[in-house]
């Protein structure tokens, strides 16, 4: 494997003077030998996965949710050796597994580099729903010659149509099994947004969509001259709405909604005092995503408490709060110390975490600030009934 890395590191630095279809060849080549490298990858990723599966006790009971441990535990190392999240290897590991099993034509053109990373994705996604394994044998070859001669976007389309003619289940069928994954998520972005998801069957989230464009029309109708909103940021404005006040109007349609209509969320936010008094250094959400200063001094003006944060001068690190009962003191001080799972890789927020002892109190592990962190519960159940132990250092953090 470092031979092919070598080889065509070799065959780059080598072309000095060179001749567009020497270039073009050479590039070419490169994007085989990054194909070959990532199936061998997910070669990798399925023999971990087994070796995870292999380790599960064959006692052990078909849906309990400590069942699948050692699979955790497992992703759980590679993710600490490859500063990756656990969760993201664990998908990965469970991915690599499927293609290899149930893809194995379409693993190969890829292992040759006759396809990209991207192609088996099309293929892998198009075919979900395929059941039957003659039917899934017949698509994947057809699936794969389509992706020997097409981009990933023109692939896509071809093996969305091959999968249904090869598909012997109805439409109707398929979706009542799809229904079962609707869901809501949301995902940091840069400067201070985030973008916000659902996946709803297709007329709902269609009807929800034109809800939007009409209530968006009415409001910029009513809107004064001052209003230079674009019909996409007063939808997006109009959701927002909707979803924190219950009803959109012109008055409540824009970026500042009264605080009277306002439903509650919860969110932590780190101000410094600066920002409060006109300063311009960014809040940050218990996500990790900053905050405007001028959204954050909005926040700080409708909060209905706050905890002042003594905080390291140099490392950053909360040393104490200023409440009168400790014990929601050091509730809050580590919210504001850990933000987040204090697993490596995890972001789950401290509102969705357990507070772990350290040393635990069976074992006269203190309850003090050096000896609590935050862990979500799946990392918590791992650190409990795993072979993972953990250590911490008096500024709080763990080994």
């Amino acid at each position: 494997m470092l031979d092919v890395i070598a080889s065509a590191t070799t065959r780059a630095a080598d072309v000095v003077d060179p001749r567009p279809a020497a270039v073009i060849e050479a590039i070419a080549e490169t994007r085989r030998t990054i194909a070959r490298l990532q199936a061998a990858e997910m070669l990798l990723l399925a023999a971990a996965y087994e070796l995870g599966v292999a380790q599960i006790s064959p006692s052990a009971i078909s849906g309990d949710p400590d069942r699948d441990l050692p699979l955790r535990s497992m992703a759980a190392q590679i993710g600490a050796a490859t500063r990756t999240p656990d969760r993201t290897v664990g998908a990965r590991m469970a991915d690599a597994a499927c293609v290899r099993h149930r893809y194995p034509h379409t693993f190969s053109a890829l292992a040759a580099g006759d396809i990209s990373a991207a192609h088996l994705r099309v293929i892998v996604d198009a075919g979900a729903h395929v059941t039957d394994p003659e039917a899934l044998a017949a698509y994947e070859a057809d699936a794969v010659a389509v992706a020997q001669r097409e981009t990933p976007g023109r692939t896509r389309p071809a093996v969305r149509r091959l999968a249904d003619h090869h598909e012997p289940r109805t439409l109707t069928e398929r979706h009542r099994t799809a229904r079962e994954c609707r869901e809501v998520t949301v995902r940091d972005a840069d400067d201070g947004m985030a973008i916000l998801s659902a996946l709803l069957p297709a007329p709902l989230a269609h009807a929800a969509y034109d809800r939007l464009t009409t209530i968006a029309a009415d409001v910029r109708d009513a809107a004064d001259a001052t209003d230079s909103r674009t019909r996409a940021q007063t939808r997006a404005d109009v959701l927002a709405d909707l979803l924190l006040t219950g009803h959109a109007t012109a008055h409540t349609s824009n970026t500042s909604i009264p605080v009277s209509d306002t439903i509650r969320a919860h969110v932590q936010v780190v101000i410094p005092a600066g920002t409060l008094i006109g300063g311009d250094l960014p809040a940050s959400l218990d996500s990790g995503s900053s905050v405007d200063a001028a959204t954050a001094r909005r926040l700080a003006a409708t909060a209905t408490g706050w905890d002042r944060l003594f905080t390291h001068p140099t490392t950053g690190a909360v040393l104490a709060v200023d409440r009168y009962r400790p014990s929601d003191a050091q509730k809050r001080a580590l919210a504001a110390r850990d933000s987040h799972c204090r697993f490596p890789g995890c972001r789950v927020p401290t509102r969705r975490c357990d507070i772990d002892h350290t040393v635990a109190r069976q074992h006269d592990g203190p309850t003090t600030l050096t000896n609590l962190a935050h862990l979500c519960r799946r990392h918590h159940t791992l650190k409990h009934h795993t072979a993972w132990r953990v250590t911490q250092q008096p500024d709080g953090e763990l080994h």
